[in-house]
């Protein structure tokens, strides 16, 4: 993969306006229907809005209770199944060989339809199947291997102080801006070798790459693309770079890897997309989350206060019911019969992994966060089976440290309203969270 490849005519080209499926295409006017009244087959819980005000659960209660494999279809996504039981989200999420990543992972066009002129084609393994998926996962996987997180602890304490001990007390600040992205960018930057100034461009591009055009972040599809694109640019002058001076990063894992050296850029770029939004929305919005959710069971607070080994059990607890990534996506392979429910090859299928945390068949009070929960880490937030998420153990020691370093230094941290949230259906999180600091 050279520079010249990625500059290409097609790369400046003006392109045309499109929809996408999904949030921008279930789009909720006025006041939001109740979900116990509306008729089953109007459900539709893609939808941006129903997450930026966190009212999906009684959607997602109803679901459960009465349509657990749940029928939609509209003129952009064409057929799709929404999966909200434990049960079955697990069943095929452990199947790959029913149910393929290689169409996407998120809601899309229906495979056979012809994309818009405009649309970046972006492939990444985990939208991927085997063996290719197998190859290009394991050419990356030795970054969170156990002997590099080893030696990755010490240094994301010493950071995780310094961002701790920068903090103001006693007055209002924003723990999204200063905390949670401060944190996983920094961490972000280390795993790309990535030049440390320049960190906040990672931030940037994980949001571009999820945000529901003229919600905020881009304004169009256009806008997206373009900034896309300067990804994709930045990250080859860094590929030509390590080629020929590997280090042991991610990109110079991907740059001398043999079965990735020579992928195409759109492939570069999906990858990318892949490991920036991986390592950042994710562990982000769980660091934000777990303040909100103790927050809401302070008593819970008080029991971590009193009892500082439950915070590896709580991390999983917080991620369970946070679950930064609201769903995945897999496609039918063939025509196969789901909970009774006739699956037609090439339907889509969203595992809405936000509701199967939420399934009382399974999790105790769902609803509340129980710090010393006996079965929090059989939440589905990571995955399943092949696909199951490659950081899940940097994330967790990301959150456990910086938890053990919050309980040296305060005695509380008070969120003063009610977070922003963040516009999407597929990741479930956080823009902005005023708290204030009562040191010890």
């Amino acid at each position: 993969m050279s520079e010249a490849v990625v500059n290409t005519d097609q790369d400046s080209q003006p392109i045309a306006e499109f929809k996408r499926p999904g949030d921008g295409e279930n789009i909720i006017e006025g006041d939001i229907p109740d979900a116990q009244t509306l008729p089953l087959e109007e459900i539709n819980p893609v939808s941006a809005r129903l997450f930026s005000e966190d009212k999906q659960w009684a959607f997602f209660d109803r679901l459960r209770a009465e349509d657990p494999v749940h029928f939609n279809q509209t003129e952009l996504a064409g057929r799709y199944w929404s999966l909200t039981r434990y049960e079955e989200i697990k069943q095929v999420d452990s199947d790959h060989h029913n149910y393929s990543s290689a169409h996407g992972i998120t809601l899309g066009f229906p495979i056979d339809a012809t994309l818009p002129e405009g649309a970046l084609n972006v492939s990444m393994f985990i939208a991927m199947d085997p063996p290719t998926h197998d190859v290009q996962r394991r050419t990356v996987s030795p970054v969170v291997a156990p002997s590099n997180l080893a030696n990755l602890e010490g240094l994301i304490r010493q950071r995780t102080q310094n961002v701790l001990d920068s903090l103001p007390v006693n007055e209002p600040f924003d723990w999204v801006e200063l905390v949670s992205i401060e944190l996983t960018t920094q961490m972000l930057a280390t795993l790309f070798d990535f030049p440390f100034d320049d960190r906040r461009k990672l931030t940037r591009w994980s949001d571009v790459a999820t945000a529901v055009p003229g919600a905020g972040i881009v304004d169009s599809e256009e806008q997206r693309r373009a900034e896309l694109i300067e990804c994709l640019q930045y990250f080859t002058g860094l590929w030509e770079a390590r080629k020929a001076n590997p280090g042991d990063d991610l990109v110079s894992m991907l740059a001398v890897g043999e079965d990735t050296k020579n992928m195409e850029p759109l492939e570069f770029l999906g990858n990318l997309i892949l490991l920036i939004v991986g390592g950042n929305d994710t562990t982000r919005n769980s660091m934000s989350g777990g303040v909100y959710a103790l927050n809401q069971f302070p008593e819970e607070f008080k029991k971590l206060k009193d009892n500082p080994a439950l915070i590896p059990n709580m991390v999983a607890e917080i991620i369970r019911w946070q679950t930064p990534l609201a769903y995945m996506r897999r496609t039918a392979n063939h025509d196969v019969t789901l909970n009774g429910k006739d699956i037609k090859a090439g339907d889509q299928l969203l595992m809405w992994y936000v509701s199967g945390n939420r399934d009382d068949a399974v999790f105790d009070r769902p609803n509340d966060l129980i710090i010393d929960r006996k079965n929090a880490r059989q939440h589905l937030s990571f995955g399943f089976g092949i696909h199951r998420c490659m950081g899940n153990r940097l994330a967790e020691m990301q959150l456990r440290v910086l938890w053990e370093e919050i309980l040296t230094r305060f005695e509380d941290i008070t969120v003063l309203a009610e977070p922003e949230r963040t516009y999407s259906s597929f990741v479930k999180g956080y823009t902005k969270m005023m708290v204030t600091l009562t040191p010890k």
